[in-house]
């Protein structure tokens, strides 16, 4: 008797590769809290007034769930199911309003073209491959409004692998200022331990 030939494994850039990532356990990049960039800046005395603002690669949502909490009108995206449920559960536990959908980020468009007066990044930069890093920049540039901006936490670790794939400050300048103005892109200074020394904040404004 012939043995059944395996099924072949999804691509580890996949949304099954990713949605197995979630089933098998807590993924390493989730926190598991917002990232503490993002704590810093809504706390702050001068926090980036409250407005339409999309997550991509929201994850379980904690980055979202943030900005939700003070007063954006959050859309969270992500391909992978068990990820959009846990952060329906998570809004719904906290009587949140938040649009979340499961979708490819990159199909998001012609539908909310220019919806946006602000572009969420955690994470999702480092996680996709390093090829569609042009059209990640295109994308975002034309997910956002006329002056609106990306605030974002670049994962900038230089191990070799991925992902998280990795990237400089350097390549987030060059690759984002063809669309954006960059405002600001500077080291974390209150990362989490194990990510010390290995992310930059970044406001950029598009043009």
């Amino acid at each position: 008797m012939t043995a059944p030939t395996p099924s072949p494994l999804p691509s580890p850039l996949s949304a099954p590769a990713w949605e197995q990532r979630y089933q098998q356990g807590t993924p390493r990049w989730d926190l598991g809290q917002p990232a503490p960039a993002f704590q810093t800046l809504l706390t702050a005395t001068d926090p980036p007034p409250p407005g339409p603002a999309i997550v991509l690669g929201a994850g379980r949502g904690h980055d979202a769930l943030w900005f939700a909490r003070h007063g954006f009108a959050v859309t969270a995206v992500d391909f992978a199911p068990s990820a959009i449920e846990a952060l329906k559960e998570q809004a719904q536990g906290q009587n949140l309003p938040l649009r979340s959908l499961q979708r490819d980020m990159f199909d998001l468009l012609p539908e909310y073209a220019g919806q946006f007066a602000y572009a969420i990044e955690h994470t999702c930069f480092c996680a996709i491959d390093p090829d569609l890093r042009p059209a990640y920049v295109d994308l975002v540039a034309d997910l956002l409004r006329p002056d609106g901006e990306l605030l974002a936490v670049f994962f900038t670790h230089k191990r070799s692998g991925g992902p998280p794939f990795g990237t400089t400050a350097a390549e987030v300048r060059q690759r984002f200022k063809l669309r954006f103005d960059i405002l600001t892109l500077e080291p974390v200074a209150n990362s989490v331990a194990a990510r010390q020394g290995e992310e930059h904040w970044g406001r950029l404004r598009r043009r």
